[in-house]
């Protein structure tokens, strides 16, 4: 296409129209502007529409020469997009128009003008520039730090004894009953320690090292009475004399175990520091006192056993007997017995006339899913107390009381008054700090007394971190509950907490609780909640 006294200019990548009138001139529009354009060499420039559409126009009715900026040319551009972290970076090129194109080596300075100097992954800045156009792509990826790992301790002997119950999620110990003492000989393999590891470094897009935090690392546990180190290996604890296994934190001790037929009036009283298993029964009137676990595969009739671990009977526990466990108590059945438990009390038929007292649970007839029941006497339970039928017509009052836990609770006041001693040290100590600070320190004690404050400040904090933890473990209380699966009859006395419920009309299997208004509930098997007057 030919138009007379029209012609274009370059100048700084900038491109000009110049039009010179001429009466012979074919009448101009904006595709006939377009298509000089093209000739020219300028088709592929920005293009400015509004400018071309108005130079059309003035071509065909200015009558003096002009000049009109159409079109420029402009380079390929690169933005380089940094996260916040420094762990990513992204890019967003547009194309070129009329100007410089982008290549390899462009996208790779670019990155390293905006201190991208880690982590770039080439494979994508080429498939970046293949198009020369893309909004956000990402570039290059930093390395997180790796933490270490905190020590393991690995048992070799999966049927120790575990003397640290662990509460699910519910509040509830996982109970098991073991049923027997299992043993190992001296030198046999108890638990292997695996060290912690440091980690692995990272690193940011911009190079910055990130350290990682290193394992904790723990020892074995001191004092492991019957364990020790192997001596070419300090990271295995061997059993140093025969008997029971018994898994604590940070290790597994191995307890003496003595066996005898039969506790009566032949054997006498039984004092033992470590475990003691009962083939027979223990009679009335006997004693036998265990720093372990007691093991009775008879009755107990009227004896009194004291354990700091766990205590089994296989048969029953009669006679007004009285029973005292470190952690769990399990027999048969129980009548006018007294037993006292750290954390479960489990009766596999039945209560009758008992005092019960657990931390944690109270289980009775597990294995008498129908004819389990307790009536009369008491039974005590911070979480959870589990009985077929409850309460009998032709007995007194039964007891309950749920939600409660005195040693918590004792633990809880005892913590109170310590943080508030560690509470007035540290204010004591910032006040003289700032006497010292604003009279003059002569003596040289300000920099004792800052320190001194320092390490105020982190015992009261760990103290308030122990409140936390105890106030959750005081808090799980308020999700007590009694479950019945046959029935309630009978007189009972239901207390949860400070909440009093009296129980004098039979019901069905259910589930009695408080209920988040605060009120005590009797839900039935079809989900329904019936409050509870008492």
């Amino acid at each position: 296409m030919d138009l007379p006294n029209i012609s274009f200019r370059e100048a700084d990548g900038q491109v000009f129209l110049r039009c010179e009138p001429a009466p012979e001139r074919l009448p101009v529009d904006s595709a006939a502007l377009h298509t000089l354009l093209a000739q020219a060499g300028y088709g592929d420039c920005l293009l400015h529409e509004e400018a071309i559409a108005s130079a059309a126009h003035d071509c065909n009715t200015q009558q003096s020469p002009f000049e009109r900026l159409l079109a420029q040319r402009s380079d390929a551009t690169i933005q380089v997009h940094i996260a916040p972290d420094e762990m990513a970076a992204e890019i967003s090129l547009s194309p070129a128009h009329g100007g410089k194109t982008i290549a390899m080596e462009d996208l790779m300075r670019a990155l390293a003008e905006a201190g991208v100097l880690f982590g770039v992954d080439e494979a994508a800045l080429l498939r970046a520039c293949e198009p020369g156009v893309c909004e956000r792509v990402l570039v290059a990826r930093g390395v997180k730090a790796e933490d270490g790992r905190d020590t393991v301790f690995e048992a070799m002997i999966p049927q120790a004894v575990d003397r640290v119950p662990q509460l699910d999620e519910n509040g509830l110990i996982d109970y098991r009953e073991h049923g027997s003492i299992d043993s190992v000989q001296a030198g046999a393999p108890l638990m292997r320690r695996i060290p912690p590891t440091a980690g692995v470094v990272g690193h940011s897009i911009r190079g910055r090292v990130l350290a990682p935090r290193p394992g904790r690392d723990e020892p074995f546990a001191a004092g492991l009475t019957g364990a020790q180190m192997a001596s070419d290996d300090p990271n295995l604890l061997l059993a140093a004399v025969s008997g029971q296994p018994v898994r604590v934190k940070g290790g597994i001790m191995v307890e003496p175990i003595l066996r005898v037929a039969e506790v009566n009036m032949a054997t006498g009283n039984i004092h033992y520091d470590g475990t003691v298993q009962v083939d027979g029964d223990v009679l009335q009137g006997m004693k036998v006192r265990a720093s372990g676990d007691i093991v009775v595969k008879g009755m107990v009739d009227g004896g009194l056993l004291e354990a700091g671990g766990n205590i089994q009977v296989t048969g029953g526990v009669i006679a007004h007997a009285r029973l005292r466990a470190g952690g769990s108590v399990s027999a048969r059945f129980a009548e006018g017995a007294h037993i006292d438990a750290g954390t479960v009390i489990a009766l596999d038929d039945m209560a009758l006339e008992c005092e019960l007292q657990s931390l944690n649970q109270i289980v009775i007839g597990a294995a008498s899913p129908t004819r389990g029941r307790m009536f009369g006497g008491s039974a005590t339970a911070m979480m959870l107390i589990k009985v077929p039928l409850l309460g009998s017509a032709k007995t007194g009052v039964t007891q309950l009381v749920l939600g409660a836990n005195a040693e918590l609770q004792a633990k809880y006041q005892a913590l109170q008054e310590r943080i508030a001693k560690e509470k007035s040290i540290e204010e004591n100590l910032e006040k003289l700090a700032k006497q010292l600070t604003a009279a003059g320190d002569p003596k040289g004690l300000l920099e004792r007394v800052k320190a001194s404050r320092v390490h105020a400040v982190q015992v009261w904090g760990q103290s308030l971190v122990e409140q936390v933890e105890l106030e959750k473990q005081i808090a799980l209380g308020r999700a007590a509950k009694l479950e019945v699966s046959v029935g309630v009859a009978g007189a009972v006395d239901l207390r949860f907490d400070k909440l009093m419920a009296r129980l004098r009309q039979e019901s069905g299997a259910g589930t009695f609780c408080v209920d988040e208004q605060g009120q005590v509930v009797f839900i039935n098997t079809s989900g329904q909640a019936l409050p509870i007057t008492s």
